[in-house]
């Protein structure tokens, strides 16, 4: 099922991103840069891997891992997360903790777009793409 979110996806829309960051303790000027950017998401698997690259002009981060498998990861606000990826159904759900602290990111395709809801403490953004 991981293969339907393979390939390369442009940002298109973004709601309540600034909000979110805010809440994650995100400073302004990152927030700003954050807001300005349109990521270029690229997702593949390689073997029993996913690769999923965030390309930004200011930035590319990368994270590979098994599905089901803690593993570390650093945000793109240096936030150093144990972080697990799991297929629930038809969606990706990728959880971080962090000093007692948790945000969920909830990926699934809905009419041909990719569909990226991330929740912290309430606070939810949406960001769609589209493949490229």
């Amino acid at each position: 099922m991981v293969e339907a979110f393979c390939g390369t996806w442009k940002l298109v829309s973004s709601d309540n991103f600034d909000e979110y960051l805010k809440a994650l303790g995100v400073g302004f000027a990152v927030r700003q840069a954050a807001n300005v950017v349109k990521p270029t998401l690229i997702l593949s698997k390689e073997g029993d891997k996913i690769v999923l690259k965030n390309q930004t002009t200011l930035k590319t981060s990368e994270i590979s891992f098994k599905l089901g498998e803690e593993f570390d990861e650093t945000t793109g606000d240096g936030r150093h997360c144990k972080s697990t990826v799991v297929m629930d159904g038809d969606k990706l759900v990728h959880v971080q903790k962090w000093d007692g602290k948790e945000t969920t990111f909830v990926r699934e395709i809905k009419d041909g777009k990719l569909v990226a809801r991330a929740t912290y403490e309430g606070v939810e953004t949406v960001r769609t793409f589209e493949k490229a």
